[in-house]
């Protein structure tokens, strides 16, 4: 029986346009694909390993034919919008106190930032869970093995009575192979607020 739920945050509550940022980014950088190097830096920042001033110092350095704001405005164009039944299903599910709730987010400041000015009820948000891991606030990421490991440590709970919901293939197996039941949501398809008749099996 599942006794907790760890949720990743983008593409399950809030929306993220992950094709469309992709391809801003290249047509703004002028390539055909993301170089190794710039796939590094983004991680290194998302785990908290570079400040957001160096992280922007890279880009400036390297695409000096744009400035600091047109930078941003690429870098957050993934963020899209938090719809409001999400947040109400999330409050029903706290109400209930049947589960321990934690967030589980691949994520930066920059990007938590926006999340901050532009969606109102984020702090509201943040309140529904028993514990809320950002990844660059941990200094570990998904789909590392030993994210998950803290997570079950810090909260003192079992593998095989939580449930992982993601939206990423990768984060889902390596969850899976540590014996956490998982959930692998199709954005485009399903809905976080049918989590408890889509895995009815489990509840």
């Amino acid at each position: 029986m599942i006794k907790n739920i760890i949720f990743d945050f983008g593409d399950v509550f809030i929306n993220l346009d992950k094709k469309g940022a992709k391809a801003h980014a290249l047509n703004l950088f002028e390539m055909d694909e993301l170089s190794d190097e710039i796939h590094a830096i983004n991680t290194l920042y998302e785990q908290g390993l570079m400040s957001t001033d160096e992280f922007l110092e890279f880009y400036l350095d390297n695409f000096p034919d744009h400035d600091r704001d047109t930078l941003l405005e690429s870098w957050n164009y993934i963020l899209r919008d938090f719809p409001l039944h999400r947040l109400e299903f999330l409050e029903q599910l706290a109400a209930d106190k049947k589960y321990k709730l934690i967030l589980l987010s691949n994520t930066n400041e920059l990007h938590i930032n926006w999340v901050k000015e532009n969606i109102g009820f984020y702090e509201e948000f943040k309140t529904h869970f028993d514990a809320f891991y950002l990844s660059h606030e941990i200094q570990l990421r998904k789909p590392n093995a030993n994210i998950y490991e803290f997570v079950l440590k810090e909260n003192n709970i079992k593998a095989e009575e939580s449930l992982f919901i993601d939206d990423t293939e990768e984060n889902i197996i390596t969850a899976a192979k540590l014996g956490i039941h998982t959930w692998h949501i199709n954005p485009e398809t399903e809905d976080i607020t049918t989590l408890l008749s889509t895995k009815k099996d489990l509840f």
